[in-house]
């Protein structure tokens, strides 16, 4: 049973880690992309839409890194 407690302690930290450094990355993809805004400069559902699916994968990734380091230093 540790093992396998041990395993996804790492499977959460990796996941948060490819979160934090893919997410910003793609971030600034967006923010680029022409269709983050409109003609008047506002900022489109596109942007918005993006936006809160990089902040939600951000939230989980604090999630997940915070889970794995409870399960790794034995919190039960």
């Amino acid at each position: 049973m540790d093992g396998m407690l041990t395993f996804l302690a790492v499977l959460l930290l990796l996941n948060a880690v490819f979160n934090v450094l893919v997410w910003p990355r793609f971030w600034k993809r967006v923010t680029a992309d022409p269709r983050a805004r409109d003609d008047a400069g506002k900022v489109t559902k596109f942007y918005t839409v993006h936006a809160v699916l990089i902040l939600i994968a951000l939230v989980l990734a604090v999630a997940s890194a915070l889970a794995g380091i409870t399960v790794l230093i034995g919190w039960r």
